[in-house]
């Protein structure tokens, strides 16, 4: 069963609102801007989460950043060895 849903009346840009209702499809505009909205929350939790772990063990160096898209680069390699990219 899905969650209980309460109507609410928000303001945005005319634009804005046409695009999401042009591209809202069946599920209807409410339930596209509930997921749009869904998302951006889970946003502001992770960066709530980074600038907690930030402040406990200081801000990630733009090496350990390059380290682990390194990783992640071989792992998709060792999955797909006909992929591979030409990354320099």
């Amino acid at each position: 069963m899905s969650e209980p849903t309460q109507k609410y009346s928000i303001t945005m840009p005319r634009d804005i609102a046409e695009d999401a209702r042009a591209r809202s499809g069946p599920s209807g505009l409410s339930a596209y801007v509930a997921a749009a909205v869904a998302r951006q929350v889970e946003r502001d939790k992770l960066a709530e989460l980074i600038a907690v772990a930030e402040a406990e063990h200081g801000p990630v160096t733009e090496e350990e950043i390059q380290a682990t898209l390194d990783q992640l680069q071989r792992a998709r390699d060792e999955q797909h060895p006909t992929r591979r990219t030409n990354a320099a």
